[in-house]
This record gives structure tokens, sequence and C-alpha cells, in this order.
């Protein structure tokens, strides 16, 4: 009786067992998407961000989910990255979302405001701070959903062909600069150029341009703007903490399986990580390598930092007032802006105020 009860329900599981696979095998299907980055393949901190979400994606799903990735030109120019994704040419690209402040300067959120939020500071507000939840409901209006995926730390000013002493000095310069600042220095008299990763040595070189930011040591050096300008400039007030972000076609996204989507959520956040780590350490040494060489390094004068700020305040009141979408995450950004630029100066500011200064540890000989 036993021998056949259990013949019976052993029966029942294979029959159930073999009517479940077809259904494990189908909520497992493989997908293929392509990545489209506004970066050259040759900044492999940068555009590593986005391999780095194509490996860590495959590792998930056991490579049943593959994104390719292309560098900026290869099947979409450096900057037009998000009219790709949000008309569904491809299914998700890898920016900088102040590329996109012609359309709307409410992109900048997503990636840095001049004069703003530090790299954890960002995170705060993304993570927890309603940052994210402001910009997805702006980023709808596109047929988009981004994910952080990336960030750089605070940015160099860029590279000058003269020194900058005076607020004058910037008048008239043909400044290489992207997201919002180019707006804001316009004010004091900049002519902003924005133009993609791949293009700013050639335009340098041949003096199209007499100057460039991009982001920092390590990827200045390996594009060579050193070779064609002698002064290094900080900071760069308009990147405090840049983030970067995985942008998606909104339908692609809603197709993914639901395991799938959390792999692409974790591989994001990771590739945040990695990003920030790999930039801090590899621009101290690059800027030992640079200053060897023969780069001038100086601050920007205070005068001009002053006056800059000042042309963000007025850039800033003026866009609220025109442009609802901004205004309605303006007001919560400065509000969390302030929140904790009040909590950093207790104990960060602190902390790093007293132990840039101090004398370097002894070491026991």
């Amino acid at each position: 009786m036993k021998r056949r009860a259990f013949l019976t329900s052993a029966g029942v599981g294979v029959a159930a067992s073999t009517l479940a696979a077809p259904a494990i095998a189908q909520s497992t299907p493989e997908i293929k998407w392509r990545c489209a980055s506004s970066f050259p393949k040759s900044l492999d901190t940068i555009y590593g961000g986005a391999e780095y979400v194509s490996k860590r994606v495959a590792d998930l799903t056991d490579g049943k989910f593959q994104i390719r990735v292309f560098a900026g030109g290869e099947i979409v120019p450096a900057l037009q990255v998000l009219d790709a994704v949000k008309d569904n040419t491809i299914e998700c690209g890898h920016t900088v979302s102040y590329y996109y402040v012609g359309k709307d300067p409410t992109f900048a959120f997503d990636a840095a405001m001049p004069f703003g939020l530090n790299a954890r500071q960002q995170n705060a507000w993304m993570t927890h701070g309603g940052g994210m939840e402001l910009m997805r409901e702006f980023f709808a209006g596109y047929n988009i959903v981004q994910f952080a995926a990336g960030n750089t730390g605070t940015q160099m000013g860029g590279w000058f062909r003269k020194e900058i002493k005076t607020v004058d000095d910037l008048k008239g310069l043909k400044f290489r600069i992207g997201g919002y600042a180019g707006t804001i220095m316009a004010k004091l008299g900049v002519v902003p150029q924005q133009i993609g990763g791949g293009d700013i040595y050639p335009a340098l070189e041949k003096g199209t341009i007499d100057s460039a930011e991009f982001v920092g040591p390590y990827d200045d050096e390996k594009l060579g703007f050193h070779k064609v300008a002698k002064y290094y400039y900080y900071p760069g007030w308009w990147e405090g903490g840049p983030q970067v972000s995985l942008i998606v076609n909104k339908a692609q996204l809603d197709t993914l399986p639901k395991q799938y989507r959390a792999a692409l959520e974790a591989a994001c956040a990771e590739a945040t990580l990695d990003m920030q780590g790999k930039y801090d350490v590899q621009n101290m040494l690059a800027l030992k390598r640079l200053v060897a060489a023969g780069t001038q390094l100086r601050p920007f004068p205070n005068e001009v930092m002053q006056a800059c700020y000042q042309a963000a305040i007025e850039t800033y009141e003026e866009e609220a007032a025109r442009n609802e979408k901004f205004r309605k995450v303006y007001e919560a950004w400065r509000k969390f802006r302030e929140d904790e630029y009040l909590w950093f100066r207790v104990a960060e500011y602190s902390f790093d105020r007293f132990v840039y200064a101090a004398p370097p540890l002894a070491s026991k000989k």
C-alpha cells in the first residue's frame, strides 16, 4: 500500500517537474541589448563603467542577459545617446545627463549642478533624499528610466593656454565645457562649446577652442590635453560629484524578467562604487606624472570663483521662474543641499581640514 502511494506521489512529482520545466525556461529567456556610450573606448574608467555593468549582468544571469557596449560614435553620436534611447533605436545608453541641458536644464540634476553636491551627497540625494523619484518622474516624459551607474568624484577645472587671473580673462574664451556650467559661464563672457570626449583634443590642438575640461588627470592624460595646453586649473566647481547614468528605454525595461531587472540594478550600483574608487586611485598617480612633465597646476582665483557662484545663483533663479519642471526639482534639491552642507561642515569638513593640513605620518626606521 505504502509502495503504491509512493509511486503515485512520485509520478505526480515527475509530471509536475516536467510541466514546470518549460515555464522555468521561459522565465529566463536569452535577451541581448545594445548600449551606446557617450565616451571613447580609450577611457577605460568612464567608458569602462558600461562594460562593468555588462559583465556583471551577464554573470548574475548565467549569460542569459547580455548587453553589448558601443563607444561614442560607433552606432550613435556621443551626444545623441538620449534621443536614441528615447526613440527605442537602442535599448540603453551610458552617458551623463547634463549633456542634454539644451533640451531642458532639469537634466543636470541627474548628473551635477554647478556649486552643488559632492559624490557622497549626490548618492544620498538619489538613494534617500528624494532625487531618484523626482528625476524618474522627469525622465518618464522621455520614455526613459535612469540608474546611477558611475561617479567621477570632483573634477578638475580644465586646461588653458593662458593663465586665468581675473574675470576679464574669461571674456571671449572658447571653452569646451559640458552641462549647465556653459550657460553660467556665458554670463561672464565665455563662449561655451559642447564637444564629445573623443573630439576635444583635435579641437584644442587646432585652436578651434582655447581651453577644455573633461574629467580629471587620469582621463585628461590619456586624451593628451597636456601636450597642447600648459595650465591646469582646479576645482571643476560645476562638477562636485557628477553621476554617470545608465538610461534605459522604458518599454524595453518593462519586458525584462524580474530577476534580470534586479541584476541590472545591482550591476549599476556596483559600477558607481567601482568607478569612483578607480578614479580616486588613478587620478592621484596621473597628476603626479603630469606635474613632473611640466604641467602648471593652478587654483581658480577667488575673484573668479565668486563671480561664477553669483552667476550660478542668478541662472538658477531665472530658470526656476520660467520652467516649472526645473523649479519643482530645484526647490527640493536646494533644501537638500542646505541640510547636507550643514552636516558635512560639522564632521566631514572638520576632519578633512585638520588631516590635510597635518604633517605626514612618520615611518619607523
